[in-house]
């Protein structure tokens, strides 16, 4: 199993999580999207959009790191990312989602270099707009676990795709230094999720690629 995937990447991150759940191993193979390698020609032949991540299996390839997640529960089916029963798995699909597709979509690279290229928007700028999406993921999150207390995870015992992309959202936060003050709820539950090795793991600070960078 190879994952194309980034130290900054957060899908990477997500599918890393998924990955050390499942106990399931994998070679990296990098692709740097700070430098744009994403859009050299042989990286666009194993991925249409050009974006990381990208999963590997007997020869198979997935792309888009939902897509991956539930790829993973289906042929790895335990230890489980879903729970048992419909009406659960939309909630953890709603949960993850306001991540995945409400807010980390406004902070990824492509979108921080138009914002500078097209519209002349300057790094501090830049920083208050990423700082934004990550504060408004946030509160989502926090009335979502005023109305459902996490017990001890989102759905019980056991952490699934919501912790993923809730943890997804925390690092989103300390990257552009949001205040988790405003935010008990979540900082308490992910202060859970990077308490667990596989979590942490993956953090981008703990990836051996990992440097300081402007935005």
């Amino acid at each position: 199993m190879q994952l194309y995937g980034f130290w900054r990447s957060n899908a990477a991150f997500r599918v890393k999580v998924a990955l050390a759940l499942k106990k399931r191993p994998f070679e990296e193979i990098e692709v740097d999207i700070l430098a744009g390698r994403q859009f050299d020609t042989d990286y666009a032949n194993v991925n249409a959009e050009r974006v990381v991540p990208t999963l590997v299996h007997d020869g198979h390839r997935v792309f888009q790191s939902m897509a991956i997640m539930e790829y993973l529960g289906e042929v790895f089916p335990e230890p489980r990312l879903m729970p048992q029963t419909a009406r659960e798995r939309a909630y953890v699909r709603a949960v993850a989602q306001v991540h995945v597709a409400d807010s980390h979509p406004f902070v990824v690279p492509r979108v921080r270099k138009h914002l500078a290229q097209t519209f002349g928007v300057g790094t501090d700028a830049i920083e208050t707009w990423c700082a934004h999406w990550g504060r408004e993921g946030l509160a989502t999150y926090e009335r979502m676990l005023m109305a459902r207390p996490a017990a001890p995870f989102v759905v019980g015992a056991t952490p699934t795709l919501a912790e993923i992309c809730i943890a997804g959202q925390k690092i989103i936060a300390d990257l552009y230094q949001v205040d988790m003050d405003e935010f008990p709820r979540v900082a308490e539950l992910t202060k859970r999720c990077f308490e667990m090795p596989e979590f942490a793991e993956a953090h981008p600070i703990r990836q051996p690629g990992y440097r300081t960078v402007a935005i």
